[in-house]
C-alpha cells in the first residue's frame, strides 16, 4: 500500500525521528498511527542505504576510527530460547562504524553480530569507499593510504590486512577497565590503563586513537532510542534497526553542523557536498534517487 501522507508530514515524522524522538512520542504529538511511521521508516531507509552506497565513493579520508556498538533485536542474548539460539536475526545485535578523525564523515556502516565474518565484510566495504592507491602511467601509484584504528576485537587486523593489504597503516587502542564485570553494575567501568600497539605499517602510536569513534557512540544512543541502554526501545525487527540507522547516518553526514568543523556537515568536510542540506533537501535527494 502506498504511503498515504503528505510530504510535509513525511519530513515532519523524519525529522522527529532524527532527532531522538520515540515512535510513540510522534504518534501522541502528530496523530500519525505508529504503523504508518514505521513504514514510512523502513522505506526512507531503504533508500537512504542505496543513497549512502552511491555518494560514499572514491573518498579521500587519513584517519579511520572503527568500534562496534551494543543493541539488541527483539530480546536480549540471555533471553533467547534454545530454538532461537542458531538465528542471527535477533539476540544481541552491534553496529559497526567508521568514522573519521578529520572531518566526521562516517563512510560506511553495518549491522550484525560481533563475528569474523561481520569484521571481514566492515573492512571490505570501507576499503571499496576509500581512493586508495592505483597503478598510473608512469608505475608509480597514486592514492590515500589511511591510517585505520580499532579496539583489541582479535577478528581486526586479518580483516583489515584482507581489505586493504599494504595500502594502510593500522593500530590498536586497547583499554582496560576495573569492576568492568561486576554483577548490577549500571555506571561505567573505571578506566585504569590504555595500551597502543602498532599492528603492520608505520604508526605513530600517539596517533591510534578511537575517541571520535566512540563520541560517536554517544550521539547515536543519543538520537537512535534502540540503543538507548535501560529503556523501553528495541527493535521487534533487523530490518526495522537497520533503516533507522541508515537514516541516522545519512542525516548526520549531510545535514549535521558541526562545531568543530566550524559549521560545515561531515559531507562537506570530505568533498561530497558544497553546503549543508535541510531534511527537506535530504528528503527530496533521497527519494528522487530511489526513483
Amino acid at each position: 500500500m502506498a504511503n498515504v501522507l503528505s510530504t510535509d508530514d513525511q519530513i515532519l515524522v523524519l525529522h522527529h525521528l532524527v532527532e531522538g524522538t520515540s515512535i510513540r512520542s510522534i504518534t501522541r504529538v502528530t496523530g500519525i498511527h505508529k504503523t504508518t511511521i514505521m513504514k514510512l521508516l523502513v522505506r526512507f531507509g531503504s533508500a537512504c542505504r542505496d543513497f549512502l552506497d552511491q555518494q560514499m565513493r572514491g573518498l579521500e579520508l587519513h584517519h579511520l576510527e572503527c568500534d562496534e556498538q551494543w543493541t539488541f533485536v527483539a530480546k536480549k542474548q540471555g533471553r533467547l530460547d534454545p530454538d532461537d539460539e542458531g538465528n542471527i536475526r535477533i539476540g544481541d545485535q552491534y553496529l559497526w562504524l567508521a568514522i573519521d578523525e578529520d572531518t566526521k564523515l562516517v563512510p560506511t556502516f553495518i549491522v550484525g553480530k560481533r563475528t569474523a565474518d561481520n569484521a571481514r565484510r566492515f573492512m571490505v566495504d570501507l576499503a571499496n569507499r576509500i581512493a586508495l592507491p592505483q597503478p598510473t602511467d608512469t608505475g608509480e601509484r597514486d592514492g590515500i593510504i589511511p591510517q585505520i584504528s580499532t579496539d583489541g576485537f582479535n577478528a581486526y587486523p586479518e580483516a583489515v590486512d584482507l581489505a586493504f593489504g599494504s595500502y594502510c597503516r593500522f593500530g590498536t587502542l586497547i583499554k582496560d577497565y576495573r569492576n568492568a564485570d561486576q554483577p548490577g553494575r549500571y555506571g561505567p567501568p573505571e578506566l585504569v590503563a590504555t595500551a597502543r600497539r602498532e599492528v603492520f605499517g608505520h604508526v605513530e602510536l600517539s596517533t591510534i586513537c578511537t575517541s571520535h569513534a566512540e563520541r560517536v557512540n554517544l550521539t547515536t544512543r543519543t538520537l537512535l532510542k534502540r540503543f538507548t541502554r535501560l529503556s523501553l526501545c528495541f527493535s521487534k525487527k533487523l530490518e526495522n534497526l537497520i533503516a533507522a540507522v541508515a537514516i541516522y547516518v545519512c542525516y548526520y553526514n549531510f545535514c549535521w553542523q558541526h562545531a568543530t568543523l566550524k559549521g560545515r556537515t561531515p559531507a562537506m568536510a570530505a568533498g561530497v557536498t558544497s553546503r549543508p542540506w535541510s531534511m527537506d533537501e535530504l528528503f527530496e535527494r533521497v527519494m528522487r534517487d530511489a526513483e
